[in-house]
């Protein structure tokens, strides 16, 4: 980025900005951690994916600085992802350190910054708008009082959900209902997925969750590169379901999931990134299909769960069947938005 760019107006006295670098990570993966902390998170912060966002893959979607203060301590992370057409996430870290009245301080001087990039990679895009996507734990009462600063309105609650796996599970789960079935994304000889599927299972998703709140088309390859930027994805967690009709094996549902980093106990663990049923099989059974497929995977693998994440007002009722499967809340988050008008 040039300077004019990285440029932060108003910072406090004795702060100043600089791109992020490798060896910032472990800094910043302990500003994190002091976040989660502060509102009761337990849990390692995955630092390979703060790498990647950092200077790695996924650092390509993002414009991205850190502050740091008089004596060069690193105090703040700004990420503005450029995620989808039409949709930024701006993603301000704060150390957690700093008096109540420098932080609110220079979280102005971040959003504002944000709204500033933001309108920059709407305007590369030709966009007449786009909206700006932040985010807040739910008992995280500085940041909602950032957001709300800011301009942001809250418009949704998540549930963080895991359940425990048994190895048991990897051959102990019912199998679909007759007439569903369930397999792998298919791959060629070199271990690539097949194109075909890869393009079913976005089609699917995007059409499943058409009816889901603040849905929103994402282009197939904004979809396939966002989920590459993660460490933990995997070709092989990738699943389309069918149901048969009229003698046909119609293209039902689909889950991509990926792996998570381990716990304190050194055991890595399942995540289940996105599921979707399309409108014209829901009621099959296709939901429980898939899950259960996860949950096998992630017995046979020697994992010892499966997280996710759910709409807390979910028009399918998603919770509920997750709730009845064994899943748990762990934690909750807000979205909050906020439409920039390029006009």
């Amino acid at each position: 980025m040039s300077d004019s760019e990285l440029s932060v107006n108003g910072l406090p006295e004795g702060m100043q900005v600089r791109q992020p670098e490798l060896d910032d990570v472990d800094a910043i993966l302990e500003l994190v951690a002091a976040h989660r902390r502060s509102v009761g998170r337990d849990g390692a912060v995955d630092g390979p994916m703060i790498a990647r966002q950092l200077t790695g893959v996924g650092s390509w979607t993002r414009r991205q600085l850190v502050v740091t203060d008089a004596d060069d301590r690193l105090v703040a992370w700004l990420s503005v992802h450029d995620r989808a057409a039409g949709r930024t996430v701006i993603e301000p870290e704060v150390s957690v350190d700093l008096p109540d009245d420098v932080a609110d301080h220079l979280a102005d001087c971040l959003f504002a910054a944000g709204r500033r990039w933001a309108a920059q990679i709407a305007k590369a895009r030709g966009l007449k708008s786009t909206l700006l996507d932040g985010h807040a734990y739910a008992d995280d009462a500085r940041q909602q009082r950032w957001l709300a600063s800011a301009g942001y309105e809250k418009v949704r609650t998540w549930w963080h959900m895991s359940r425990p796996v048994e190895a048991a599970e990897a051959a102990g789960l019912p199998g679909p209902r007759e007439g569903v079935t369930v397999r792998r994304v298919d791959k060629h000889d070199d271990g690539l997925p097949v194109a075909q599927d890869l393009q079913t299972v976005h089609r699917l998703l995007e059409e499943s969750f058409q009816d889901h709140f603040s849905s929103y088309r994402e282009s197939f390859p904004e979809f396939v590169m966002r989920l590459r930027e993660d460490p933990g994805h995997r070709w092989d967690h990738w699943w389309l379901a069918f149901v048969e009709q009229d003698g046909q094996q119609l293209p039902a549902g689909a889950v991509v999931s990926s792996v998570s980093p381990p716990e304190a106990s050194g055991v890595e663990g399942s995540y289940i990134d996105y599921i979707g049923v399309h409108r014209r099989a829901r009621g099959h059974g296709v939901a429980k299909a898939l899950l259960h497929t996860v949950i096998a995977d992630a017995a046979e693998r020697g994992r010892n769960r499966v997280g996710l994440e759910v709409d807390a007002d979910s028009p399918t009722g998603a919770d509920g069947l997750y709730t009845s499967m064994g899943w748990q809340t762990e934690y909750v988050t807000q979205s909050w938005h906020v439409d920039l008008d390029m006009r």
